[in-house]
Parts: structure tokens; sequence; C-alpha cells
């Protein structure tokens, strides 16, 4: 499975200054790991954003939000973003700062 590698540069662009980033390849697309925790990704054209339990159904209402459900079964926490939620570069340094925010709660690995 491919991921969209331009939406993966954006990522890393709006990334960029957040901290220890590193990249990871797992379910078939890539991971951006920040202190060591998953912060977000891309599963083919989908940005996978996670917002953690207390802001998930804030993002789901979000629009082109749904949830993160690959497995069948939604990951609470976590959502996935259309390409339509993600058109601008304002748009997605929204997400990532979400992500961001979320992630730096939890302790380093």
């Amino acid at each position: 499975m491919a991921y969209d590698e331009t939406l993966a540069g954006r990522l890393r662009d709006a990334l960029r200054g957040a901290g220890a980033v590193s990249e990871k390849k797992m379910f078939g697309g890539i991971a951006f790991m920040l202190n060591g925790n998953m912060c977000c990704g891309v599963i083919n054209d989908l940005l996978m954003a996670r917002v953690g339990p207390g802001a998930y159904s804030g993002a789901l209402e979000r629009p082109h939000a749904r949830p993160m459900d690959f497995t069948k079964r939604p990951m609470k926490g976590y959502v996935y973003v259309e390409p339509g939620g993600l058109r601008s570069d304002e748009e997605l340094r929204e997400w990532v700062c979400r992500c961001v925010e979320f992630v730096r709660t939890l302790p380093e690995k």
C-alpha cells in the first residue's frame, strides 16, 4: 500500500521545530513520532491524526474527519482526515497542532 508522498512532505514541514520527530513505516504508510510516541501520519491519501481521547469527539465534528478504523474498529483518539480537509497548509497545521498538543502530554519513550 502506497502513501501520498506530497502529504508526507507537508507533514515534515509542519512538524519542523516540534521537537524530537522521527519517521516510521507502519500500517502500509508512514507515521511521524514525537518523543517516541505516534503523533500523526499518512495512510494512502489520508492524514492519520492522534488527537487523544479528550479531543476525539470534537475532532470528528470537523469537516472531512472520520474515525480511524483500518482494523474495522474505530481507534479512540485517532481520526482520519480526508484530502478535502487538508487543502491549505493552514488546515494541515491546525491538525498537526492538535496532534502535537496531545502527544506532548504523554511520557517520552
